[in-house]
């Protein structure tokens, strides 16, 4: 693929991944109606593991070359949300829920490392 068709389809991609953040957003907070951003939880967390997961099969070379890219900068880029995370943990914070906000700001930045690493275990276990 050249450079301008790689474009493209990242392109194509992130959007991709945004009609699916929007969905599982939507999904997860009408079956779990809370404060807590228990939506942007769900899609951070996953987006961490399959982003580690692509990264993994990626480095071990068992993805072909514009794939990562595709999938990783694209789809999970779109997909994820770190700005959404934040306002969601100050706006908690700035309201007076400081457990809430602490554990939606602490919790997903160590939960969404834990599964990252996880996800790059599990998909680079297939390297030599």
């Amino acid at each position: 693929m050249n450079a301008v068709g790689l474009f493209v389809v990242v392109c194509v991609a992130g959007g991709a991944g945004a009609v699916l953040r929007f969905v599982v957003d939507g999904w997860v907070g009408a079956a779990v109606p809370m404060r807590f951003p228990v939506g942007t939880t769900t899609i951070n967390l996953t987006g961490s593991f399959i982003l580690g997961v692509v990264t993994g099969l990626a480095s071990a070379d068992l993805l072909p070359g514009a794939w990562g890219s595709v999938l990783g900068v694209g789809l999970m880029g779109g997909y994820t949300t770190f700005s959404t995370a934040s306002v969601e943990t100050v706006r908690l914070l700035l309201a007076g829920d400081l457990r809430p906000g602490l554990v939606a700001g602490l919790g997903m930045l160590i939960g969404c490392v834990l599964a990252a690493l996880l996800g790059l275990w599990i998909g680079s276990l297939g390297a030599a």
